[in-house]
């Protein structure tokens, strides 16, 4: 069969190539075209674009690149009428995902699965909608989603597990922990890592990593500051991020520095998810310049109590969210030395970790969407 894929994002990018690869073990006819990443074009298949000219956050950057954005939409569609995949499946990223959902479900017969649900249970419930009429079939990765869709909406879910279980377990089974190689292959010293996670957009960075760096300018003498480094940005822009700070940052090795680190220091998103199944204890820390006003409209504008993935699986907050206004430099080291070695707040975490681990269930995500995928395809 043939398959169409949409990912636009790193964390979509990974998780859509570990899928392509449980296609193609049960499907040996299988083919690929894609909006997608580096790790996709490792799984194979055609690369249509890069979802770096895709990765845009927030109100200005997204309206300063919409004749791109316009341009990738548009070329997508084109592609996707000319190749006539059996199946488009979308990948997180729903801005553009539920609008090309949308154009295929209207001119085609094509059927539309989306493999990692919306977040339509933070923001943009109203989306629910755009769900209901073009999607034919949803794939969850949490397991809290269940009773959104189904009991909230009524909306027929699958939840297959969580691919981030799988990725770090097979990293893990691949890679035993050995500190000494790691500190060798990145010139590092004998101290301790707190490893820095600021996200993957350069906004993002450039809103981060300057108040984690200056939250942890104190430790420095103890521990040693390593971010891990986002693909397709240079280190001069980590240096000009954090200029007067001594930092260093590693490149495609984000769990090799979490199975490394003491603590980290972490954006909202999958990394927060992969910090707790390496045993991490963390701060998530996400600045925003509207801080004070984003705070006050936070009620508002998100349907749950938490942001990160962490504290919305376990029900209750296992790590600390600095957001907003929160995030400052004196916030975040004052948090971060109840997690460090002697903190009281570290067990409290490790343990919240292990409950956790059990909600999300054993390794299998990718082969049970992929299962389900061409069961349903072949009904």
């Amino acid at each position: 069969m043939k398959y169409y894929l949409i990912a636009g994002e790193a964390s979509g990018d990974l998780h859509a190539s570990h899928l392509m690869r449980e296609l193609k073990a049960r499907d040996t006819e299988a083919q690929f075209r894609y909006i997608g990443g580096d790790m996709m074009q490792q799984a194979g298949g055609t690369l249509v674009r890069h979802y770096r000219n895709l990765a845009y956050m927030g109100f200005w950057a997204v309206l300063t690149h919409l004749p791109g954005i316009l341009g990738a939409m548009s070329q997508c569609q084109k592609d996707i009428l000319s190749w006539k995949p059996d199946v488009l499946i979308l990948i997180d990223y729903p801005g553009f995902n539920l609008r090309m959902a949308k154009y295929v479900k209207t001119h085609t017969r094509i059927p539309v699965f989306y493999y990692i649900a919306p977040k339509l249970w933070a923001w943009k419930e109203y989306r629910i909608k755009d769900i209901r009429r073009y999607v034919d079939k949803l794939f969850s990765i949490l397991p809290f989603e269940v009773d959104f869709f189904e009991k909230k909406h009524h909306y027929p879910i699958h939840y297959v597990g969580n691919p981030t279980v799988d990725e770090v377990a097979d990293f893990q089974h691949k890679h035993p922990r050995d500190e000494h190689i790691f500190r060798m292959r990145n010139e590092l010293d004998g101290r301790p890592v707190i490893a820095l996670l600021p996200g993957s957009r350069r906004q993002e960075i450039r809103d981060n990593l300057s108040r984690m760096a200056q939250a942890t300018s104190s430790l420095k003498e103890d521990y040693q500051l390593v971010v891990a480094g986002a693909p397709d940005m240079d280190a001069a822009y980590y240096a000009q991020c954090a200029p007067d700070h001594d930092i260093k940052v590693v490149y495609d090795q984000t769990y090799a520095l979490l199975q490394n680190a003491t603590a980290a220091l972490v954006t909202s998103g999958t990394a927060t998810l992969e910090a707790a199944l390496f045993r991490v204890p963390q701060i998530v820390c996400y600045y925003m310049r509207v801080g004070r006003l984003a705070n006050l409209l936070k009620p508002l504008l998100l349907k749950v109590r938490f942001v990160s993935l962490v504290n919305l699986v376990a029900g209750r907050e296992v790590v600390p969210e600095l957001i907003a206004a929160q995030m400052t430099p004196e916030n975040v080291l004052l948090h971060l030395r109840h997690i460090l070695p002697g903190g009281k707040g570290r067990e409290a975490q490790l343990s919240g970790y292990e409950e956790i681990a059990q909600m999300l269930g054993q390794p299998g995500a990718p082969g049970h969407a992929a299962k389900k995928m061409i069961d349903f395809l072949n009904k």
